[in-house]
């Protein structure tokens, strides 16, 4: 077994500080995933820096009427918290869904945004995976990849991003604040994920030694109505196979405002933003859902056991916008 240091610090500075100075060193917060891939051999850092004695457990009231929520700030606090309750209802949903009690009390809001991808592939070490080991190969390709993605994938990786709460926040247009060993910078949750393309194992757009100390979400639309829908394959705690973050407004008929992302069926949350161009202007009707869905699983690509996902995916959309607007149908 190979050694590891551990270290706990008390300010955002020396984090950063630490972190930066050792190439070999991570963070360590809730631990429900780093834990894990050290248990399996999948990440071996020498270092590990506790910062759970940052300051960044709050959850505030921005004047604007959005919120600020620290990093550190648990899953299951967040979803408790009446202003995620009343004006939030997709946030809270998607937490709720996105892990067991357990996990929620002590997985942490920044730490789940970095999570790894549960791809049994890039969790066995005897396999390839360009995610784990860049120049392997993908497994998965001709493998077992019935959970495996369908849009944002790239011929190198086609691992799908497993949270809930990102895809609600991507929905909701949230933006990150990142501390860094040259200061703070803020960045579009939509823009932090990347998708693999020729360097799968870069999944963010964060640089060693910068940390997620906040996650800014705005005010809601006026009048918007929202939910999280997942489906998966068991109701209690389990990955998605397909979800969809729904946030619409519907003024005079027409669809004013709409918001949508995906979860289950990318190697990113997906934001969903040709479907979203269909919506906006149109009735709130299952064929303006059914035009959407299709418009933005276009360009989706299966491999075998996961050509059921884009079905799903379409299914998935056409019934959340309509659980949302009240426009009737089934997908």
């Amino acid at each position: 077994m190979r050694p590891i240091s551990y270290s706990r610090v008390a300010d955002v500075a020396t984090a950063v500080g630490v972190v930066t100075a050792d190439p070999e060193s991570k963070f360590l917060a809730g631990g429900t995933n780093q834990v894990d891939l050290l248990r399996i051999y999948v990440e071996q850092p020498a270092r590990l820096v506790d910062i759970n004695d940052l300051p960044l457990r709050e959850i505030e009231e921005r004047p604007d009427g959005g919120l600020r929520i620290g990093a550190l700030a648990r899953m299951g606090d967040v979803a408790r918290a009446g202003p995620v309750r009343e004006r939030y209802p997709l946030l809270a949903q998607a937490l709720h869904l996105g892990a067991s009690t357990q996990l929620r009390n002590m997985a942490s809001m920044g730490g789940n945004l970095m999570q790894r991808t549960r791809c049994l592939y890039f969790r066995d070490v005897e396999v390839g995976c360009n995610k784990r080991v860049p120049g392997s190969g993908c497994s998965a390709m001709q493998g077992v990849n019935r959970g495996h993605a369908v849009l944002g994938t790239s011929d190198q990786c086609i691992a799908t991003h497993p949270s809930d709460l990102a895809v609600a926040l991507v929905a909701l247009d949230a933006v990150v604040q990142i501390e860094g060993p040259d200061g703070r910078r803020e960045l579009d949750l939509d823009e932090f994920f990347l998708e693999p393309g020729d360097t799968p194992e870069r999944e963010h757009r964060i640089g060693h030694g910068e940390l997620i100390v906040a996650i800014e979400v705005p005010p809601p639309p006026a009048g918007s109505r929202s939910l999280y829908l997942k489906v998966r394959d068991r109701d209690s705690y389990e990955f998605a196979l397909a979800s969809a973050a729904v946030a619409v407004t519907v003024e005079s008929g027409v669809i004013a405002e709409a918001r949508l992302a995906l979860g289950g069926v990318a190697t990113r949350p997906w934001r969903a933003r040709q479907a979203e161009r269909v919506l906006v202007g149109a009735p709130p009707s299952e064929t303006t859902f059914a035009a959407a869905a299709q418009e933005e699983l276009r360009p989706a690509v299966s491999h075998g056991m996961n050509d059921y996902k884009i079905e799903l995916a379409r299914r998935t959309i056409v019934r959340a916008l309509s659980m949302a607007t009240d426009g009737g149908g089934t997908a």
